[in-house]
């Protein structure tokens, strides 16, 4: 698939300062370009790029545009980063197979409903009461539980599992191995032995939210686990048991929301960071990578640490920690050049 560079700039918005008529077919990173594709430059760091630049058109800030002659057709936008998502992710779309159908290697129970224009793969199992909406995208060795509701336009990778009795909204995308509805954690000691607590509840999930491969969503003892619209997860994020996440937040990979926890919306959680059971989060707060959370966070807070704590509190300390042994070093020295 080809395309000018005066193609790309009206799909962008875009000025071209070069030749509007150049073409190319792929995508290249601006420190490694190819010849024969198109690369963009948002951030400054990387202008020492452009002299080597063997992409044939590059999308570059209005910010950023070099006062020499570059080698590559020019697409100005006010920002690069986002006009190159637009461009990947209609380019994404052009390229993607459809596929339909329903194989004759899946199993699918009598009383399961399932939409029109559905694909369902090999080896995919649907069970009693299972209701999967239109245009939905079942792949290959999904299994969906009994009275489990899938909401249009979903996409099911490889390999998930939906436990019975949870929900999942619309247009949701969960990718390979990701498990939703899992035994919670609960557990009771009876005469010094580990005893189960039977886990009642179930896991809604919203509408537009991305699970990110081998995440774990379990559900609750009694109630739900509830993921609300637009969230995002990476891979391998874990949720526990009647724990609840906001809209619109955002959680990177290795993280573990402890059981009851709440998270509000428009959050921005690095990865590795642990939250312990029963507290809760506000809105519009940052986690840094590899905090940990013991405390409730009010909102619009931004806090790194373990334990965790305000941010720029984090910084200054860190700033006197770090040279910690030297500081006792003179104090020593002092202590004894006054005996």
């Amino acid at each position: 698939m080809t395309f000018t560079a005066k193609q790309i700039a009206e799909i962008v918005s875009g000025e071209i300062v070069g030749n509007p008529d150049v073409t190319f077919s792929g995508f290249s990173k601006i420190e490694d370009t190819k010849e024969k594709t198109i690369s963009f430059l948002s951030n400054k760091k990387y202008a020492e790029y452009l002299p080597e630049v063997k992409a044939e058109a590059l999308i570059i800030s209005r910010d950023l545009v070099p006062d020499f002659q570059c080698n590559a057709t020019l697409i100005v936008v006010d920002d690069a980063h986002q006009a190159f998502v637009i461009l990947m992710r209609m380019y994404d779309s052009l390229n993607k197979t459809e596929m339909s159908g329903q194989s004759s290697n899946s199993i699918i129970h009598g009383k399961a409903h399932i939409g029109h224009d559905c694909y369902i793969g090999d080896y995919a199992v649907i069970m009693h009461n299972a209701s999967v909406g239109d245009r939905c995208k079942i792949y290959p060795h999904v299994y969906i539980g009994a009275n489990v509701s899938i909401g249009n336009d979903t996409v099911l990778m490889p390999g998930v599992k939906i436990y019975d009795n949870c929900s999942i909204g619309t247009d949701c995308l969960i990718h390979a191995g990701t498990v939703i509805g899992a035994d919670g954690f609960g557990f009771t000691q009876e005469n010094g032995e580990n005893v189960k607590v039977p886990q009642l509840g179930n896991v809604i999930v919203g509408n537009n939210v991305e699970m990110g491969a081998n995440c774990t969503i379990d559900k609750a003892t009694l109630g739900s686990t509830i993921i609300h619209d637009d969230v995002k997860f990476d891979n391998l994020v874990h949720i526990a048991h009647n724990a609840e996440i906001g809209a619109h937040t955002v959680i990177a990979a290795q993280t573990v929301v402890g059981g009851s926890s709440k998270i509000g919306h428009n959050c921005l959680i690095g990865g590795q960071v642990g939250f312990i059971d029963h507290i809760t989060v506000g809105n519009n707060v940052k986690i840094i990578s590899q905090s940990g959370i013991m405390r409730n966070i009010a909102d619009n807070e931004v806090i790194m640490g373990a334990p965790a704590f305000d941010f720029s509190s984090y910084k200054r300390s860190y700033a006197c920690f770090r040279k910690l042994p030297e500081k006792l070093k003179e104090l020593e020295n002092a202590a004894k050049n006054n005996k």
